[in-house]
Formats: structure tokens, C-alpha cells, sequence
């Protein structure tokens, strides 16, 4: 704040001797300054949450804590993992109000809680048994001997996804899949790779939570899954309850 009220009072120096020089009244010039020194506080007064007063040890343990003790995930997801790859995704949770920086965290662990029940899980049931390559997709093709099932906190999952994922973050998913569910940072990576695609803009741009399941997987909606999407309504709003905010509308899909 000290740094923004003296590049205020800065370019009040700038207007004042422009202003004198061009005729205008101190007066006049001052005015502006009332505007400037407003828009200032304005602007830093919304700033964004810090990430981890956010997302506590509370908060975060009081999702996986209800995963069973024999959950792979359980030894797997850490909070610290979190909170670094979230740090290469700066727009992550900071876009618009405070409420709407912890809506969209509230979104993101809602997806994920039941993408991994709690935690729970690192790779899709019964994965490796299913095919998820795209072979009409050329630019990331598929490496015969690897799977791109569901894997890490929102189940990333077909070549089209681990190969431009990998690549955003410097991996190499399309031959070494497994990674992501080998390291916890890039793993949430990948998870921050897809939502910052595919699910952020549709957060930034007001269409509520029910577009948000549409995103992540439409299968589920106009009658698909309707039980899943009221899970996720669920999450949703439990843990909007925890921060203070309200879930907004368009809960459904």
C-alpha cells in the first residue's frame, strides 16, 4: 500500500506541474488527485487471498482425513504440494473479489473431492483396462505401451490432455504418464493445467457451478449421473459454508 500511495502522489507531481503548465487551477489538478489516491485503495483493497490462509492444514485435512487409512492417496496429497504448484498458476484463485478468489477455491476441492473421493485416489479404477488414446489426434500421439487413464486430483485422462499438459509444465506425460501420479506437485499441476483451460473462464465469467460439472464432465449432466452432481453440489457448498461465502446460483447442470 505505502508503494502505491507514493506512485500516487507521483504522478499528482506530474499532473500538478502538467496542469500549472497548461493553465489549469491547483484546484482542478487536486481534484484528480481525490480520483487517484480512490482508484488506488480501491484496487488493492480486493486483493486476493493469500493461497494458504486459504487452504489450511484444517481445511485440507479435514478432506483427506475422512479417506481410509488404506487409501494410496492418503500418503500421497499433500497440502505443501498444493500450495506449490498453485504458485505457477498465479491467476489461480485471485481473479475478481475476495469471495470470488474463495469461490473458485471452493470449485476446484469440491471437483476434487470427487474426483478422488477425499483423497483416496491417485489413478482411475481399473484404468489400465480402459483406452483412452485418441489415435485422430496427431499432435500428441499415443505411446503404444503407456495408459492415459485418470490419474492425480481431477483424473486427467486421453493423449490430448497429458501431451499438451506435459508440456506446459515441462514433462513429458505423453511417454512417462505415470509421473503424475508418481509426484505430488506435478500432479496438482496437471490439475491446474486442465482447470486454467477448461474451467476457469467459465468461473471468471459468471456462469456458476453447474457449468463448472459440465467442464469436468458433461457425461454426468441433463440426467446422466444426477446422483454425482449432487455430490459435487454438496462439496461445493460445504465448503463455500467454510469460507464465509455464498455459492452463488446455477448450481446444476
Amino acid at each position: 500500500m505505502a508503494n502505491s500511495i507514493k506512485t500516487a502522489r507521483a504522478l499528482l507531481n506530474i499532473l500538478l506541474v502538467s496542469g500549472l503548465m497548461a493553465g489549469f487551477s491547483p484546484a482542478h489538478v487536486f481534484g484528480q488527485d481525490s480520483v487517484l489516491l480512490t482508484c488506488v485503495a480501491a484496487s488493492t483493497g480486493n486483493a486476493a487471498p493469500e493461497m494458504k490462509d486459504v487452504v489450511t492444514d484444517s481445511f485440507f485435512n479435514s478432506i483427506i482425513g475422512q479417506a481410509a487409512a488404506s487409501c494410496m492417496g492418503k500418503s500421497f496429497y499433500t497440502r505443501q504440494g498444493f500450495l506449490d504448484a498453485a504458485g505457477v498458476y498465479p491467476e489461480f484463485g485471485t481473479v475478481g473479489s475476495t469471495d470470488d478468489s474463495k469461490r473458485e477455491i471452493a470449485l476446484f476441492f469440491a471437483h476434487v473431492t470427487h474426483e478422488t473421493g477425499h483423497f483416496c485416489y491417485i489413478e482411475e479404477i481399473d484404468g489400465p483396462s480402459k483406452d483412452y488414446c485418441d489415435e485422430t489426434n496427431t499432435q500428441y500421439p499415443c505411446n503404444p505401451n503407456k495408459g492415459y487413464y485418470g490419474r492425480g486430483p481431477l483424473q486427467i485422462s486421453w493423449n490430448y490432455n497429458y501431451g499438451p499438459a506435459g508440456e506446459s509444465i515441462g514433462i513429458d506425460c505423453l511417454n512417462s504418464p505415470e509421473t503424475v501420479a508418481n509426484d505430488v506437485v506435478v500432479s496438482f499441476k496437471t490439475a491446474f493445467w486442465f482447470w486454467m483451460n477448461n474451467v476457469h473462464s467459465v468461473i471468471t465469467s459468471g456462469q456458476g457451478f453447474g457449468s463448472t460439472i459440465r467442464a469436468i464432465n458433461g457425461g454426468e449432466c441433463s440426467g446422466g449421473n444426477p446422483s454425482a452432481v449432487q455430490a459435487r453440489v454438496k462439496y461445493y457448498t460445504d465448503y463455500c459454508n467454510q469460507f464465509g461465502v455464498s455459492p452463488g446460483s446455477n448450481l446444476t447442470c
